[in-house]
């Protein structure tokens, strides 16, 4: 039987809870269409980097970012409506290209398959 640490099965949580509050309870214009791929809690349970996708041009991924560390102290307070633990997790804002890159990297195999 496999086991999971706590800071994993709580950061899917805290990933799920964030993206259903930046969805319906977020309404900055600065925000656009933002997917969280990924939290990272740390083993203490006191910071949380939230990797996000965004589905966006280059020119509005820092005005996102900076429409998310904005309501960070917002979507804290949410999360702990909606959590039952101790101590809410600092929330850090990171963008995740991996998206980006697998599209990318599922061109470069196309080009290569045509070109055989």
């Amino acid at each position: 039987m496999l086991s999971y640490k706590r800071s994993d099965r709580l950061g899917e949580q805290i990933k799920e809870e964030i993206a259903d509050i930046i969805m319906h309870k977020i309404h900055d214009p600065r925000i656009g269409f933002v997917t969280v791929t990924h939290v990272d809690l740390s083993d203490d349970l006191k910071n949380a980097k939230v990797y996000i996708s965004i589905l966006n041009d280059s020119a509005k991924k820092g005005d996102t970012i900076s429409g998310l560390i904005s309501a960070a102290g917002f979507i804290r307070s949410e999360l702990r409506k909606r959590l039952r633990i101790r101590y809410i997790p600092e929330l850090l804002f990171k963008i995740d290209d991996s998206i980006k890159e697998g599209v990318r990297m599922v061109k470069i195999l196309d080009d290569l398959e045509k070109e055989e």
